[in-house]
């Protein structure tokens, strides 16, 4: 079960967010491509979701396991 923060739990019901599954913000958190930790100390990652054919964001706060926020990402490029 994920830990989220009450701002991801208001977002994940945004329209474009919808197909945004557990499983895929779980991989993301597991098998990143990238990863970048932000001042804030909020740590991004990034990794292609092949069933959506998109890059996911996701943002977890400095404890590394409760996530903030998750979106396909547009612009990143490998």
């Amino acid at each position: 079960m994920l830990k989220c923060s009450q701002y991801f739990l208001y977002t994940r019901n945004r329209k474009d967010r919808v197909t945004i599954t557990d499983e895929y913000i779980e991989y993301v958190i597991h098998h990143y491509e990238k990863e970048e930790i932000q001042e804030d100390g909020r740590i991004r990652r990034w990794a292609f979701i092949e069933e959506e054919g998109k890059f996911l964001r996701v943002i977890l706060l400095p404890d590394g396991i409760t996530v903030h926020n998750a979106f396909y990402d547009r612009s990143f490029r490998r």
